[in-house]
């Protein structure tokens, strides 16, 4: 399962690119050249590019999210340093225990 996730999470990242590529350059760098009616009505209008890389995307994210949940389930929660046991050196000397 986990690997025929990953297969789908790659494809989707390639897709994602390609449809990101593939869309129109609008310009204005975040709509600061535009006016502020053409920035709205075309974002209003959203194109079926615009759309496909929504859903792409969020396809993207859930296949993440659902890989980082899946690989969790495989590692241990506990810390090496809990695992190692403390060896007493005998060679050296003791100190007396005070009552």
């Amino acid at each position: 399962m986990e690997n025929f996730i990953l297969v789908l999470n790659i494809f989707l990242a390639i897709l994602l690119v390609l449809i990101i590529l593939l869309q129109k350059s609008e310009g204005g760098a975040l709509g600061l050249g535009a006016s502020q009616e053409s920035f709205v009505s075309s974002r209003s209008a959203g194109s079926f590019l615009t759309k496909a890389t929504a859903v792409i995307a969020t396809l993207f994210v859930i296949t993440s999210i659902s890989l980082t949940i899946i690989s969790n389930k495989g590692i241990s929660t506990t810390s090496v340093l809990d695992k190692v046991e403390e060896k007493e050196d005998s060679s050296e000397p003791q100190i007396p225990k005070t009552d």
